[in-house]
């Protein structure tokens, strides 16, 4: 609303104008097969902007994309990570949180990407808005869950290291090289075949059959 200069000076009354200015919202919109179409998801969200008074600048769309693809392979997510690191937008509207991402932390992620450049976040399904007092409590809630879960699966892991080497088992990647291994590279070398044509030979690595050799 604009008030009259008399009432609140000049500036006053330009700030307030400013305060008024319409959000600029991108709706984001995704179903996972060909058979399906985001025309239900963008037209509920098309209403919730008009709602609340946000100005739609873009809509993006991914049709038979599943969520658990990368930027790569949805285009239309690309785009929305394009225009949120240029700050095209203020808010981005999305039917439900499954729509932007299969798990816990890719949704951490990007609600992180969205707080650091300073771009809300509203989720129909969810009832999510980050511009509430509950939706940032929400999204606090999420990312605590994120680490405890990037904890747990820690905790395993080393608790199976810990375990394997109790039962006398040798960890990291299987390889072919032994004292057998090692025979076979002076034998080769010796008959006349070149380092590269004994390393493709014994499935082994250039640098790997040097060392070999020098240490022969």
């Amino acid at each position: 609303m604009l008030y009259p200069a008399e009432l609140l000076g000049q500036h006053s009354w330009m700030r307030l104008a400013d305060e008024d200015a319409e959000m600029k919202a991108v709706i984001y919109a995704r179903v996972s097969t060909s058979s399906q179409t985001c025309d239900n998801q963008v037209s509920v969200l098309r209403a919730v902007a008009a709602r609340n008074g946000w100005q739609i600048v873009r809509e993006l769309k991914d049709e038979g994309v599943s969520g658990a693809k990368g930027r790569s392979e949805r285009p239309g997510w690309d785009q929305l990570h394009r225009m949120i690191q240029r700050k095209e937008c203020d808010i981005v509207l999305a039917w439900s949180m499954d729509r932007l991402g299969r798990s816990i932390g890719e949704l951490i992620g990007f609600m992180k990407e969205l707080s650091a450049v300073g771009v809300d976040l509203y989720c129909d399904q969810q009832s999510l808005n980050t511009q509430t007092p509950s939706g940032r409590l929400c999204f606090s809630i999420f990312a605590a869950m994120g680490e405890y879960e990037r904890e747990l699966i820690r905790e395993r892991v080393l608790a199976g290291l810990e375990t394997a080497r109790r039962n006398g088992r040798k960890l990291g990647r299987p390889t072919n090289v032994n004292t057998g291994t090692k025979t076979a590279v002076r034998e080769l070398r010796q008959r006349g075949m070149s380092i590269g044509g004994i390393a493709k030979t014994l499935k082994i690595g250039v640098g790997t059959t040097r060392k070999f050799l020098s240490a022969a």
